[in-house]
């Protein structure tokens, strides 16, 4: 009787996940949400003496959630432009660990603060032919509003990731990221994005890498995948 009642409820679950997950009671995924193929990140700013200023988050805290967001970037095959400013004069070299995921790209150095006013920056997002721009910056305040308003003014839709980004103070970041929405720019955070590129656990292509990155940067959530795999030999999207 007892493996009758388990073999029901097994076959009660397998129906209900069907259900769930039918193509047939698929909606349309809202205009507004990225894909991998859609936009492009534009990261700016991610040194050490922007970083010696910024108040608004903690600097570890910080370096690794930039760090998240451009390994998700990098394995969804998302175009990525890095940017500096004053790198040798000032402010110095990208963070190590940033660059490292894009051992080959030289960062465009800059004069400006706001990048959208360096052509050589514009230029190459609008080679990408994407209509929509990803940006975290250092400071939110100067670096991060200027080429978010620019960019909008130019009629393009822009996202812009709080958590990979910082201010010299929480009141300047929350401004400056309240001023950007008012402007109509839409704001993530780096999990949350890559989450959303993903979107469905049974994109087997992409699986292990949102999940590796998850578990070197997701905090409490990539500890929980890694539990669950030791012990469960658990898996998403099975």
């Amino acid at each position: 009787m007892l493996s009758t009642i388990k073999h029901f409820r097994y076959l009660l679950t397998g129906v209900m996940l069907t259900f769930l997950v039918s193509p047939a009671f698929a909606a349309k995924p809202g205009k507004d949400l990225l894909t991998p193929d859609d936009h492009a990140l534009l990261l700016i700013d991610h040194q050490p003496q922007m970083a010696f200023a910024t108040a608004s988050h903690d600097i570890v805290e910080l370096r690794n959630n930039v760090t998240g967001l451009a390994k998700a970037a990098r394995a969804f095959k998302v175009p990525t432009i890095l940017t500096t400013v004053a790198k040798k004069s000032f402010s110095g070299p990208l963070f190590p660990e940033l660059q490292a995921v894009f051992p080959k790209q030289t960062p465009i150095d800059r004069t400006t603060m706001n990048t959208w006013e360096d052509d050589r920056v514009v230029k190459k997002f609008k080679t990408t032919g994407k209509k929509k721009l990803v940006i975290a910056a250092l400071w939110t305040e100067v670096c991060g509003v200027g080429p978010v308003l620019s960019a909008l003014d130019e009629g393009y839709d822009v996202y812009f990731v709080t958590d990979a980004s910082g201010g010299v103070s929480k009141e300047a970041h929350d401004m400056a990221v309240q001023r950007m929405i008012q402007a109509g720019a839409q704001p993530i955070t780096w999990l949350q994005y890559m989450l959303e590129l993903q979107r469905d656990w049974s994109r087997g292509s992409t699986y292990k890498a949102v999940t590796d990155i998850a578990k070197e940067h997701g905090g409490g959530y990539g500890l929980g995948i890694i539990y669950a795999k030791a012990m469960f030999g658990a898996e998403e999207g099975h």
